[in-house]
């Protein structure tokens, strides 16, 4: 693979960040940083969302303009993907000149290709969803099923998108290609959406909601969600629909892969496919739909009062860095199926991976070799590596799960490497060997397992960037080697590490040293 790009869904800035949005945005990092370590271009697109009538709303009762409104919000995403460490290329926010422009271009290009049509309609719109639902999308009390209210009957004469137009071709596009939906038993649940697909509305009356880009032709029209949140895919990297586009839009599209939640799913692969159709644009590699993330078994509801925020997990566990709870989110659920968080089980299983087997594995090790041989690798230590072919196996497993994005599948990989070492250290007890005096063979099982460390580092750092790179840097490794030059031979003989320099990569969560004011 030569180049790398992925995006996330957009998101809606008309709250704070919670630990769902977490989870997406860390686990679309770990993938992207996952391909920087195999290919030489790679970009990550994430943003948020911020026209439309819950805006115009909330931004109107608090009495700020909705601008000020959205400039406030995004921040708080900005922060909070700051302090998670997610390493996204370019943020984009739907209220960017640049963004409003090439939207403004998109529109009257589908309206002058007879994509776009005014259609005099009246529908039963939900403000929560800032859709029209039909008849049959609503509970059997007349409410939208997600947010249990009423929808407003609304009489308006809009543009329409001919989504109709495109239907058999998706239906071709995703049967033809089984891989497009990830994970694949999402594709029936679209085929079954395509059944009763209906043109839907792509604009608003300004009289109605004003917080919008306004159509070129006809400003008393706004341009409605789909064609202006979905399109930012493409706008970000400098999509001309007048034109030639940019070389990072030439260089980049189509997106290999793109990530949102499963409750997207619908919008992303039929609205957003049959637009890139009408566009004659290539279409993304796949699209993944994650599943969600409940709190202790329970969805997350405002009413339960069991929103979390990502930062107040730091905040509470004292956490300097946020790798555990990246890789707690990341490894939290299989591709695609909902994950849960509980303070719990995130202190149980960061402790027994990060701190128990794999920080404490590095830690005694390197301290043997320390007390054994002044912290030096002698030239005798590096012969036949028994861990070689089980740590390069693991890169290709971990690899193998990555092209399928299977997150915490490869997570598994990786810790399985690290219980296989831990146990090759305790069957070989280079401790016993140094009692003996057979320091030969000592120092050879030290070597072999610094060795695997290196691979072990290269394979985490997705998950946890910081402690990957403090295992790296007292292995003497450089963390930005490339997957495919990985060799388990990477350390040379000659002094690795003192004493002084030793220090746990990881400290476990419950203990006193792991807060920083005891």
């Amino acid at each position: 693979m030569t180049k790398f790009y992925t995006t996330t869904a957009i998101d809606y800035v008309n709250g704070a960040p919670h630990i769902g949005h977490a989870y997406e945005k860390i686990l679309t990092d770990v993938i992207y940083r996952h391909f920087t370590q195999r290919c030489e271009n790679t970009y990550f697109l994430t943003g948020t969302d911020e026209h439309g009538i819950k805006i115009q709303k909330t931004a109107g009762e608090k009495g700020i303009s909705p601008k000020d409104f959205c400039d406030m919000n995004a921040q708080k995403f900005i922060d909070a993907w700051k302090a998670l460490d997610v390493d996204y290329s370019q943020f984009i926010r739907t209220t960017d000149k640049q963004h409003e422009e090439i939207v403004q271009k998109i529109f009257k290009k589908l309206v002058e290709k007879g994509d776009i049509y005014k259609h005099a309609y009246t529908g039963l719109y939900c403000s929560g969803c800032e859709a029209f639902l039909s008849e049959k999308d609503l509970t059997e009390d007349g409410l939208c099923p997600d947010h249990l209210k009423k929808p407003e009957v609304v009489e308006e004469e809009n543009y329409f998108f001919k989504l109709t137009k495109y239907k058999d071709a998706i239906i071709k596009h995703i049967k033809t290609n089984p891989d497009f939906i990830v994970p694949a038993f999402r594709a029936n649940e679209v085929l079954n959406q395509l059944e009763n697909i209906e043109d839907i509305s792509v604009s608003r009356v300004k009289s109605n909601v004003s917080w919008g880009i306004p159509v070129l032709d006809n400003p008393e029209q706004v341009i409605y969600v789909w064609i202006d949140a979905l399109s930012n895919y493409i706008t970000a990297i400098g999509y001309n629909p007048d034109g030639e586009s940019d070389d990072k839009f030439k260089n980049l599209w189509p997106a290999d892969v793109q990530v949102i939640g499963k409750d997207i799913l619908k919008f992303h692969s039929i609205y957003w496919i049959a637009i890139l159709m009408a566009l004659d644009l290539p279409l993304p590699k796949h699209i993944l739909a994650h599943g969600w993330i409940t709190i202790d078994q329970t969805k997350m509801s405002k009413s339960l009062g069991n929103v979390i925020s990502p930062t107040s997990v730091l905040e509470a566990f004292n956490l300097e860095i946020p790798d555990p709870l990246r890789y707690y989110m990341a490894s939290s659920a299989p591709c695609g199926k909902d994950g849960n968080y509980s303070d719990e089980d995130f202190k149980e299983k960061v402790n027994a991976h990060l701190a128990n087997s794999m920080g404490n594995l590095l830690n005694r090790t390197l301290s043997m070799l320390v007390k054994y041989f002044d912290g030096d690798i002698k030239p005798e230590f590096l012969g036949k590596n028994e861990l070689k072919n089980q740590a390069l196996e693991t890169v290709k497993a971990v690899k193998h799960h990555f092209d399928y994005f299977e997150v915490q599948e490869a997570a598994q990989k990786i810790i399985e490497l690290v219980d296989i070492t831990n146990k090759y250290v305790t069957d070989n007890a280079p401790w016993t060997l140094a009692k003996e005096g057979q320091m030969d063979r000592c120092g050879e099982v030290l070597t072999n397992v610094l060795q695997v460390m290196t691979v072990i580092a290269s394979l985490i750092y997705p998950y946890c960037p910081n402690i990957a790179q403090a295992m790296a840097e007292q292995l003497g490794y450089d963390i930005k080697t490339k997957l495919d030059d990985i060799t388990c031979e990477s350390l040379k003989a000659g002094h690795l590490i003192d004493k002084e320099n030793i220090k746990p990569v990881f400290l476990r969560m419950d203990s006193e040293l792991a807060d920083k004011k005891k």
